[in-house]
């Protein structure tokens, strides 16, 4: 008796340990099962999140208030057109800039000229992040809101050095903050890259209209050799202003 009985209990540990051991198998799969829904689920919002830049970034966006078939930002309101032709990451339009700039304002100013900025891209080789593209892209998002020359002055006045990686999303952003680009919307556009496809586009056309290097500066559609304050206004002057 005392054997059967040692039997039965040996028979009960053993059936307890068994289903004790299934208890934790399925607890196991259930916990992997759980773990790789969660993985899958991580990856695919990745998947979407990085497909909606991507979608983004590729879709043709024109700022509403560009001109010249999309591809410029209108300065003035003066009878003679100047076209000037830049690239953020370009030094010598920086030179421009600072030696020229003063006198396209005076100009404006004395409403004898409506001066078209196109940003373009042919530099993006002189920095690891396809800084041209990026910060022409971020001027585009500054003139939704209504505030492109400002950021055009600003993103000349902290250009980086040729060479390196250029301002990143974040101090595109500061920059835009600085001259009022305060909501979410100038944000959202450039870490979005709303007008990525936008600045290539512009830099095709002004290839195809025989851009070649930057600055590039047209009055009344004629191209000056040298864009010198001397320059601009002589031909200003020349075209009837």
């Amino acid at each position: 008796m005392s054997k059967g009985k040692d039997r039965a209990q040996a028979k009960k540990v053993v059936q307890a340990q068994l289903a004790k051991e299934r208890r934790r198998t399925v607890t196991l799969w259930t916990t992997v099962g759980v773990v790789a829904v969660l993985v899958i689920a991580g990856l695919i919002g990745w998947g979407v999140a990085a497909g909606q830049e991507k979608d983004t970034a590729g879709k043709l966006t024109v700022p509403p208030s560009a001109v010249d078939d999309g591809t410029a930002f209108a300065r003035g309101s003066g009878p003679v057109t100047i076209d000037i032709y830049e690239d953020f990451m370009c030094p010598v339009c920086h030179e421009f800039e600072k030696t020229s700039g003063p006198t396209v304002t005076q100009l404006v100013d004395a409403k004898k000229v409506t001066v078209r900025y196109h940003p373009i891209a042919i530099l993006d080789r002189a920095s690891t992040t396809e800084y041209s593209t990026r910060s022409a892209g971020a001027a585009a998002a500054a003139s939704v809101g209504g505030k492109f020359f400002e950021y055009h002055e600003v993103l000349f006045a902290n250009q980086p050095a040729e060479g390196s990686a250029g301002l990143d999303d974040a101090k595109l952003i500061e920059l835009g903050r600085s001259v009022g680009l305060t909501d979410a919307a100038f944000a959202d556009a450039v870490n979005g890259r709303t007008y990525t496809a936008w600045a290539t586009d512009v830099t095709d056309k002004a290839s195809a209209r025989g851009v070649t290097g930057t600055p590039t500066v047209l009055v009344a559609g004629k191209k000056l050799d040298q864009p010198t304050p001397q320059a601009l206004t002589a031909a200003v002057e020349a075209a009837g202003a």
